[in-house]
C-alpha cells in the first residue's frame, strides 16, 4: 500500500473534516520590515542587501517558478531554497488559485497583485513600525478583501513572506501581554532568542512604550505591515461565514493574538504549518496558540523532505527554514481538497522536479 500524508491535529482529529474544501484559494501577503536589517535576525536572502527583494521574489516564484526582481532564487546563505518552491508545487498539484497581496513590500513584484497602498515597516528598534492610520487601513482593506474572497471560495488559505517577521511577531505578542519569550520560531537552526528579546526591549524603551492598551497601537509600534493585513482578511472571511487556514508558523500566532484582542470569533480558523515548526524544540507554537485561544486547532504535516535526494531539500528536515510562504498550509489545503489521498512519493518527486528545473539550473 502506498504511503499517504497524514494531517496531525492538536485537537480531536474530527476537527480536520470541518476544513475539507472543494474550492480553496491561496493568498500570499508580502511585506517588509526594516527590522530584518538587524544583523543575525534572519536567513531570508543570501545577501543582506537583497533581503528587501525576498518577498517580491517569493511572489514571482509562486507564479512563474522563477524570479525577475533578483537573479536566481531567494535562498539561505548556503543555498537552501525558498519554501515558495514547496508552496508552488502543492498549489500546482491541487489546481489551487493563488492571489498575491502587497501590504508594505518595499519592492513591487513583477506579477499581477492586489496592493493595500501602505508603506513598508520601519525598524522597531528605532521608531514605530507603521503610522496608526496605515495599520488601520491594512486591516480595513484586508477585511473588505476577505469578504469578497469568501463569496467564491469555501476555504481561504493565508500565507506570508516577510523577512524578520518572527521578531516583530514577538513584539506584538509581548505587547499584547503574552509570554512569548523563547517561544517564537526562526528560519535558522540556532534560534537567536536573546537577540530578538533584546530588540523588543530596546524598541519599547526607545519608543517609550509602557502600557499600550489599543491593539492597533501595539501593531503600529512593535509589529509589521503583514499582521494587520492577514488579520483583516481572516476577519472578513470569518464574518462572511467561510473558513480560514492561517498558513505559517509563530508569526500567525501574532495574527491570532491581534484578532483575539479585537474580540473577533476564531471558531472558523485553524493554523496550518509544517511539522518542522510544531516539532521544533527551540520554539513553542502550541503554547502560544493555546494561550491565545484553546479552541483554535493547529494542523501540521510532515513534508517528508528528509527522504529527498536533494541536499537543499533535506536541510529542511534538519531544522533550517522550517516554514514560509504558507508552505505547510498549502500542502494541508491540497490534502483537504483531495480528502487526504496524496501519495508521499509522488509529491516528493514533483518537488524534486521543480527543484531541478527551477533551483539547480538557476544556481548552477
Amino acid at each position: 500500500m502506498s504511503e499517504v500524508y497524514d494531517i496531525k491535529c492538536s485537537h480531536n482529529s474530527n476537527v480536520i473534516a470541518t476544513f475539507l474544501t472543494k474550492n480553496p484559494i491561496f493568498v500570499c501577503v508580502i511585506s517588509y520590515t526594516e527590522t530584518s536589517q538587524i544583523p543575525g535576525l534572519t536567513f531570508a536572502g543570501a545577501n543582506p542587501d537583497l533581503i528587501a527583494y525576498t518577498p517580491a521574489a517569493d511572489a514571482e516564484f509562486l507564479y512563474y517558478g522563477k524570479c525577475f526582481s533578483i537573479s536566481g532564487v531567494p535562498a539561505t546563505p548556503d543555498g537552501i531554497p525558498t519554501p515558495a518552491l514547496l508552496t508552488r508545487t502543492a498549489l500546482s498539484m491541487g489546481k489551487i488559485p493563488c492571489l498575491v497581496v502587497n501590504s508594505g513590500s518595499k519592492i513591487d513584484p513583477k506579477i499581477p497583485f492586489v496592493s493595500f497602498g501602505i508603506s513598508y515597516g520601519r525598524n522597531i528598534k528605532q521608531e514605530a513600525a507603521l503610522k496608526l492610520f496605515e495599520t488601520q487601513k491594512a486591516f480595513r482593506f484586508g477585511k473588505l478583501l476577505g469578504k469578497q474572497l469568501s463569496m467564491s471560495n469555501d476555504l481561504i488559505v493565508l500565507g506570508e513572506s516577510i523577512p524578520g517577521g518572527t521578531t516583530t511577531a514577538l513584539g506584538v505578542l509581548m505587547g499584547l501581554g503574552i509570554d512569548a519569550k523563547y517561544k517564537v520560531s526562526s528560519s535558522m537552526p540556532k534560534n537567536p532568542h536573546e537577540l530578538k528579546i533584546r530588540v523588543i526591549k530596546e524598541a519599547m524603551k526607545n519608543q517609550n512604550i509602557t502600557n499600550l492598551k489599543d491593539p492597533f497601537k501595539i501593531i503600529s509600534s512593535l509589529g509589521d505591515p503583514m499582521i494587520p493585513a492577514v488579520a483583516g482578511i481572516a476577519t472578513g472571511v470569518i464574518l462572511s461565514g467561510s473558513r480560514v487556514i492561517l498558513a505559517g508558523g509563530t508569526q500567525m500566532a501574532a495574527v491570532l493574538a491581534f484578532m483575539s484582542s479585537l474580540r473577533i470569533s476564531l471558531s472558523n480558523v485553524c493554523l496550518g504549518t509544517t511539522s518542522y515548526v510544531t516539532d521544533d524544540e527551540n520554539s513553542d507554537i502550541e503554547f502560544l496558540v493555546r494561550t491565545i485561544s484553546p479552541k483554535v486547532p493547529i494542523l501540521s504535516v510532515n513534508l517528508g523532505l528528509g527522504r529527498s535526494t536533494k541536499s537543499g531539500l533535506t536541510m529542511y528536515d534538519k531544522g533550517v527554514v522550517k516554514e514560509g510562504v504558507g508552505a505547510g498550509g498549502a500542502l494541508i489545503a491540497l490534502l483537504l481538497k483531495l480528502n487526504g489521498s496524496l501519495n508521499k512519493n509522488a509529491f516528493l518527486k514533483k518537488i524534486e522536479k521543480e527543484y531541478e528545473r527551477n533551483i539547480e539550473k538557476v544556481m548552477g
